[in-house]
């Protein structure tokens, strides 16, 4: 499986790998939401592409081009070289600096980074087909309102991550009533149960829901019927950070 990165220029935005902190989780007294496993891996199944400056974005609300106005806290690199008004209409484009290509069959899906609000700007998402595309991809942002929207230097202003797009168009939904699986009624009625007990047994603050304070059958992949966990589940993701390709050796060629 691969994931080549080409740098169009000697020099780019940096690309990394996705992490699953957000300050506002982190601002919840028991951080909480990290709780919530869906979010965390989501946060960090893709790469992060960097503001290479720090970006003041600067919308009156009109039309045009001129009505966008983009200032880099640097003079280098140059605002033009990574951000500009292609669009108009209040959508500022990014320019990523490299050309991604995948294996046959995949594709790159840009977007912001995941469960990361932004005040006043909202990011469109695009799916790319890398995996014959011979040109670079942008990255677009849309102004919700006129005003004033801060990218910090190294803050993420692109999110990649791959997938099998084409596979989609060969999936039939099935819409079953949940009577028609026995096992899986079951399943969910034990679940259902159970997280029902535990919420009447932690608002009466009995002693043992208090000290557990939230049920972990989904952090943990246990299933409540079975006690048994999935194989397949997951509690961290961590993906590799882009990387020179290794030298060949000796006597093999290049």
């Amino acid at each position: 499986m691969r994931l080549d990165i080409y740098r169009i220029y000697d020099t780019g935005p940096e690309i990394v790998p996705g992490v699953q902190r957000r300050a506002w989780m982190d601002a919840f007294d028991d951080r909480h939401p990290y709780r919530c496993l869906p979010l965390n891996i989501a946060n960090s199944s893709g790469w992060e592409i960097l503001c290479p400056n720090g970006l003041t974005i600067e919308w009156d609300g009109g039309l045009m081009e001129e009505n966008i106005k983009l200032t880099a806290d640097e003079g280098w690199p140059p605002v033009s070289s990574f951000a500009d008004s292609h669009f108009r209409r209040g959508i500022v484009t990014f320019h990523t600096g490299h050309l991604f290509r995948t294996d046959p069959g995949w594709s790159l899906m840009a977007m912001g980074p995941p469960n990361e609000p932004k005040d006043g700007i909202y990011p469109l998402t695009g799916i790319i087909e890398t995996d014959w595309l011979p040109f670079p991809f942008t990255m677009n942002w849309q102004m919700t309102r006129p005003g004033k929207v801060r990218f910090e230097k190294g803050e993420p202003f692109c999110f990649v991550t791959l997938v099998q797009d084409k596979l989609l168009e060969q999936v039939q939904p099935t819409l079953r009533q949940m009577s028609s699986n026995a096992q899986l009624q079951k399943e969910y009625e034990t679940w259902r149960d159970s997280r029902s007990d535990f919420n009447k047994r932690l608002g009466d603050r009995e002693a043992d829901a208090m000290r557990e304070r939230w049920q972990r059958h989904y952090m943990t992949g246990k299933n409540a019927a079975t006690g048994q966990a999935a194989e397949s589940h997951v509690t961290k993701r961590k993906l590799k950070a882009p990387a020179a390709p290794k030298p060949p050796l000796p006597g093999l060629g290049g």
